[in-house]
C-alpha cells in the first residue's frame, strides 16, 4: 500500500506556487490579512491526500476583516506631489487656513495619518487620525527626531523645527520645506550623473550610519524619502532623509514592537527587504540597506527603474509578485546564499521555480561597475552579509565622485 506521503512527491513546485497565488487572490479579494504562503504550507504538511491539499488551496472566504493601511499609503512629510515641483508656490488668491500660530496654510495632501499644509517655507504635517494604527506613530517620530537633533552627525536627516497642539488639539510636526525628491531627479534625469549619484548617496549613507548606530531602523527608505534644496545640491547639508513616521526605535518602540515581534507591514513597492517578505520579524537596520541598494540601482540604471518591479500594494499578489521578480532578477535563494531563511515559517527553497543567479552586469547591463559592485554589496539575501552604511561610506570616500 502507498504511504500517504505519496501525493507530496508528485506535487509539483508550479503547481504549489499556483496555489499559493489562487489563495492570495481569496484572501485579497475578501479582505483578509492571513498569510497564502502560511496556508499552503500548512495545507501541504498536514492533508492526508492530494485531493484535501486541492480543497484546502480552493477555500473562498467571506467574513473580511477591517482593512490595515499599509505603510506605503502614506505620503512622506511632503507627498511628492509637491516636493516634486520646484516652481510650486501657495496660491495668494487662496486665503488658506490657519493651523495654530501660522497663517494662510494652504493645503497639499492626505495620507493614513495626517493632511500636510504648506506655509511660506514650512512644512505643517498636521494629525488627524489619532486611533492606534501602528507602525504609524506621529509622536514617536518627534521623539525620534528630537533625540537626533542632538547629536552633531545628523545634519543629513530632516530637522524637526517644532511640535505644538493647534486650535481643535491636533498634533502638528513642524518641518522646513525642501522643493524637490529624489524622485524628482530619477523623473527628469536617467541615470543619474555620477558626481550627483556620489553626494546624494553620501548624504544618504550618512544618516543611516547615524540612525543605525542608535539601533533606529527607518523602514522606509526610498527615493520620494530623499529631500533636496535644488536640482543640483553641492554639499550634503543640501540632502535630507525624511519619513521617519514608521521608524523603529529600541526604546520609543518596545511596548508595542518588541525586537523580535516587530510588524511586518513596512516599506514601499520594491524596496521591501525579503527577510520582511517572508516574515522575519526579528529583521534590523539590514533592511534599510537592501532598499538603499535598490534605491541606488535606479540611479545608475539607463530606465530610471529600480532592478525589482512591484505592483501597487492595493493590487492582488503584489507581495507575491515582488517575491518573484526578486528571484528572476538576482536567482533563487539556496540554503547557503540565505542561510537565515531556513528557519523561516515558510522556508523559500522549494516552493518556487528555481532561477538561475545571474551576475550583475547582466542585472545592471551598462553601468559603471563600482555602482553595480556596490548595489551587490547591499542587495543580499543574507541580511547579516549586507554592507553596513560605515561600509559604503568608507567605499564612496575611496573613490573618485567624476
Amino acid at each position: 500500500m502507498a504511504s500517504s506521503s505519496d501525493w507530496r512527491s508528485s506535487l509539483t513546485a508550479s503547481e504549489r506556487y499556483d496555489n499559493i497565488q489562487k489563495l492570495t487572490e481569496s484572501i485579497t479579494a475578501a479582505g483578509l490579512s492571513q498569510n497564502a504562503f502560511s496556508l499552503e504550507t500548512e495545507a501541504y504538511k498536514n492533508c492526508s491526500s492530494r485531493a484535501e491539499y486541492d480543497a484546502a488551496c480552493s477555500l473562498t472566504f467571506d467574513h473580511p476583516e477591517p482593512k490595515i493601511p499599509h505603510a506605503e499609503d502614506e505620503p512622506p512629510y511632503l507627498p511628492a506631489s509637491v516636493n516634486d515641483d520646484p516652481e510650486h508656490e501657495a496660491d495668494s488668491t487662496d486665503p488658506g487656513i490657519r493651523i495654530g500660530p501660522y497663517q494662510n496654510c494652504q493645503y497639499v495632501a492626505s495620507g493614513v495619518t495626517a493632511e500636510v499644509y504648506r506655509h511660506k517655507d514650512k512644512a505643517l504635517k498636521v494629525i488627524v487620525e489619532t486611533r492606534d494604527i501602528e507602525p504609524h506613530n506621529p509622536v514617536r517620530e518627534a521623539k525620534i527626531l528630537e533625540i537626533l537633533s542632538q547629536d552633531r552627525n545628523t545634519s543629513s536627516i530632516i530637522p524637526l523645527l517644532s511640535t505644538f497642539r493647534d486650535h481643535e488639539q491636533r498634533f502638528v510636526l513642524v518641518f522646513p520645506y525642501k522643493p524637490l525628491t529624489l524622485s524628482t531627479l530619477l523623473s527628469s534625469t536617467s541615470p543619474l550623473p555620477s558626481s550627483q549619484i556620489h553626494l546624494i548617496f553620501s548624504a544618504v549613507f550618512k544618516a543611516l550610519k547615524s540612525i543605525h548606530a542608535r539601533s533606529i531602523i527607518h523602514r522606509d527608505i526610498k527615493p520620494s524619502a530623499i529631500l533636496l534644496s535644488s536640482p543640483n545640491p553641492t554639499t550634503t547639508n543640501e540632502i535630507s532623509l525624511s519619513d521617519f513616521g514608521t521608524a523603529w526605535h529600541p526604546t520609543l518602540s518596545i511596548s508595542t514592537e518588541p525586537p523580535e515581534s516587530k510588524i511586518l507591514d513596512i516599506g514601499t513597492g520594491p524596496y521591501r527587504a525579503p527577510e520582511v517578505l517572508f516574515g522575519k520579524k526579528s529583521y534590523s537596520t539590514p533592511v534599510d540597506m537592501w532598499a538603499a541598494g535598490v534605491m541606488l540601482s535606479e540611479c545608475v540604471s539607463p530606465t530610471g527603474n529600480p532592478i525589482f518591479e512591484s505592483r501597487p500594494v492595493h493590487e492582488d499578489g503584489n507581495q507575491l509578485g515582488l517575491i518573484l521578480s526578486i528571484f528572476k532578477t538576482i536567482g533563487s535563494p539556496t540554503r547557503e546564499s540565505w542561510p537565515e531563511a531556513v528557519d523561516f515559517r515558510t522556508p523559500p527553497f522549494e516552493i518556487y521555480r528555481a532561477f538561475d543567479e545571474r551576475a550583475w552586469d547582466e542585472v545592471l547591463p551598462g553601468v559603471e561597475a563600482r555602482w553595480r559592485d556596490m548595489v551587490g554589496k547591499m542587495v543580499r539575501y543574507e541580511s547579516s552579509e549586507r554592507a553596513t552604511a560605515r561600509d559604503m561610506l568608507l567605499e564612496l570616500e575611496g573613490m573618485s565622485d567624476d
